[in-house]
């Protein structure tokens, strides 16, 4: 009961309603914490893709061209890097061109 103290009617005082709302609750948690990674890879993508277009290459030609170049980094430093420190974002899109 203590892990539903809060819910709204029912479902924080009715033992078989709280013990229901609190294993639907487990399983959002548990299906969440993978769509979390989904939605941090895509916005990251999409951060790339913004900071790619400035430099004339699209996400999937920047990417290849790093690939090509045997530089390893990966997509989350890459949008870090795009967001925060431009210069450096810059430089590396002149090199793989």
């Amino acid at each position: 009961m203590k892990h539903v103290k809060g819910q709204f009617g029912r479902r924080k005082n009715v033992w078989s309603v709280a013990k229901n709302a609190y294993e639907k609750g487990l399983q959002y948690a548990y299906r969440d914490r993978k769509v979390k990674k989904r939605n941090f890879r895509s916005l990251w993508i999409q951060r790339i893709n913004a900071a790619a277009r400035e430099h004339g290459m699209s996400y999937s030609v920047f990417m290849g061209k790093l690939h090509a170049s045997n530089i390893e980094i990966n997509r989350k430093v890459l949008a870090d890097m795009a967001m925060n420190d431009p210069e450096r974002f810059k430089a590396l899109a002149e090199k793989v061109k």
